[in-house]
């Protein structure tokens, strides 16, 4: 048991040692961050010709379409106050049981 704690204070103080001299030999002088241009990048060049995504066979194209708002259903929204008085009344109105039950 001693020796193993010898050993394993041994590789610490030899890690602590390797970084603190480490250390030294880096420079703390501040380094400018160059970046480099690509003159190439902003250049105006002509418009290719346009290339189609689709394949002939898979996309149909018929004139004539209708948007959804002409012929979907109109959506009517029911206020959440007429919603809860509904649901009062139907929960007023449901049958109750008869037996009750109490356990001591």
């Amino acid at each position: 048991m001693k020796t193993t704690l010898f050993v394993l204070c041994l590789i610490c103080a030899t890690a602590a040692l390797g970084q603190s001299v480490g250390a030294s030999s880096i420079s703390n002088q501040p380094q400018m961050v160059q970046f480099y241009s690509h003159p190439e990048h902003a250049a105006q060049l002509p418009m290719a010709q346009e290339q189609s995504l689709l394949i002939p066979s898979a996309y149909t194209h018929a004139r004539g379409e209708r948007p959804l708002w002409e012929f979907a259903p109109a959506w009517l929204d029911v206020p959440l106050g007429d919603t809860a008085r509904l649901l009062r009344k139907e929960h007023a109105a449901a049958k109750k049981s008869d037996t009750v039950w109490v356990n001591y």
